[in-house]
């Protein structure tokens, strides 16, 4: 199979490339920057550093759900979300 977009640049609001579970964490950077957010088992706050400023933001109480958040760590301390899934 040919892939007729594989030299098109990946805009922000195109699909997501992949996914991976977030363990949250106060040190490390995820794998690969996200750019939405899956809470899956438990609405909650996230708190995350943007992925292009490096600001560390925390959302209000969020719902289960997907959410545009572009991001390049999810922080253990002061998220409160849980089943977390990121999306490239």
């Amino acid at each position: 199979m040919t892939d007729e977009f594989q030299y098109h640049t990946p805009g922000l609001d195109g699909p997501a490339l992949s996914a991976f579970a977030i363990t949250p964490s106060d040190t490390a950077d995820l794998p690969a920057p996200i750019r939405a957010l899956t809470i899956g088992t438990a609405a909650g706050v996230v708190k995350y550093t943007h992925a292009r400023t490096g600001a560390i933001c925390t959302t209000g109480p969020l719902p289960i759900g997907q959410h545009s958040i572009w991001a390049r760590r999810i922080w253990e301390t002061g998220t409160t979300a849980a089943g977390l899934t990121g999306w490239e």
